[in-house]
């Protein structure tokens, strides 16, 4: 199945649905090699208190490349729409720390007590990546910022280097936020999944609405997960999802004291190493939530699918299949009307042509696979 390049929608209707049909549209977001740039990476998605959606990405100016490598440029751009992802404004960019330097890797949550929209992004020297970044420097800064009025305006840069990574820690290169994923609990708390170089997994979380923030242990274990995020299961544990680089499944862990500590690692689904998604999720009229899940099922990354858990986790039901194109990273987010955003890379000759937005509707996630 083909997508056109530009905003395209695709509805595909089923005849046995009484009240609605399983719906699912797809509209392009971001197109590479538009806007002055080379190629538009790493999604990140929320749903604005008014349910204006707004969509994050890395829009990188020279080459395909991550941040650091070779002669890069990567500013942190959004675009935002008002009537569920149909249609999207002119892209904004939010930051451009200087040329050669990134401002990447975007996180969003929305605090729901006070309506402020978070973004959690690093800010990066030149020719620093993940892996040169020098510990106990400001080679790679852990920033966030906050929007009151639905993603319209932000506030200034808040530089959470200080509690993001261990500045002491002689072997500490950097921390990273999710990509994605970032939550607030049913008590509050605002929780960003992290991960570090060397890999390890962690949090940091705020009870006061980001006035301050505090750094969670690291989840134990012999091997560590990189790209991460969480979501609060029905008894208030938290999951943790994570990307490994050695074996051919994710890793799990639980937390029961909201991100400051950690079960033993667990196999998580099978998938290639890609950041995936994962968001609690809970139809209308049903009892609990369940978890949903989204990442290519291969082989490698191709073919993105949608899996369901009832479970708090322990088992995921079939995949259904989003696009059966090239697809990498993925990222989640519940609209107003209680459908289902998803926000992915996509491509037909390869997985970084487009980032494109996908709605499906109750039914759709109903309906058998």
């Amino acid at each position: 199945m083909k997508f056109p390049c530009f905003l395209t929608t695709l509805a595909l209707w089923s005849a046995a649905a009484v009240h609605a049909a399983p719906t699912l549209t797809q509209t392009d977001v971001y197109v590479s090699g538009k806007d002055g740039y080379h190629t538009f990476r790493i999604p990140a998605i929320e749903t604005a208190p008014d349910g204006t959606l707004i969509a994050f990405a890395e829009a990188r100016k020279y080459t395909r490349e991550d941040p650091g490598y070779g002669r890069q440029d990567i500013d942190l751009v959004y675009k935002r729409s008002t009537d569920n992802g149909a249609t999207w404004s002119p892209m904004v960019i939010l930051e451009d720390p200087g040329e050669e330097w990134s401002a990447a890797n975007p996180a969003t949550l929305l605090d729901r007590t006070n309506g402020k929209l978070w973004v959690f992004y690093i800010r990066g020297r030149p020719k620093r990546s993940s892996d040169t970044a020098r510990p106990g420097t400001d080679d790679i800064n852990n920033m966030a910022r906050w929007s009151a009025d639905n993603g319209r305006t932000w506030s200034e840069a808040i530089d959470m280097t200080a509690v993001a990574r261990d500045m002491k820690d002689p072997a500490w290169k950097c921390s990273m936020p999710g990509p994605g994923g970032a939550i607030q609990t049913s008590k509050g708390r605002l929780i960003v999944a992290m991960w570090k170089m060397p890999f390890s997994d962690f949090t940091v979380f705020s009870d006061d609405h980001g006035q301050t923030w505090k750094r969670g242990q690291l989840v134990p274990g012999p091997q560590g997960g990189d790209e991460c995020q969480v979501v609060e299961l029905n008894d208030g544990r938290i999951l943790i999802d994570m990307r490994q680089e050695t074996g051919a499944h994710r890793y799990l862990a639980e937390s029961t004291d909201g991100g400051n500590t950690w079960s033993n690692l667990r196999p998580g689904l099978d998938v290639t190493a890609v950041a995936c998604a994962i968001e609690r999720y809970t139809p209308t009229g049903a009892a609990k939530a369940s978890l949903l899940w989204t990442g290519p099922k291969g082989p490698k990354r191709k073919q993105l699918e949608l899996r369901t858990s009832t479970d708090d986790g322990k088992t995921f039901g079939p995949g259904k299949t989003v696009s059966d194109q090239f697809s990498a990273y993925s990222e989640l987010a519940i609209l107003k009307d209680n459908s289902v955003g998803i926000l992915w890379e996509r491509g037909i000759k390869d997985s970084y042509e487009f980032i494109t937005f996908t709605r499906v509707n109750q039914e759709w996630l109903a309906a058998k696979p």
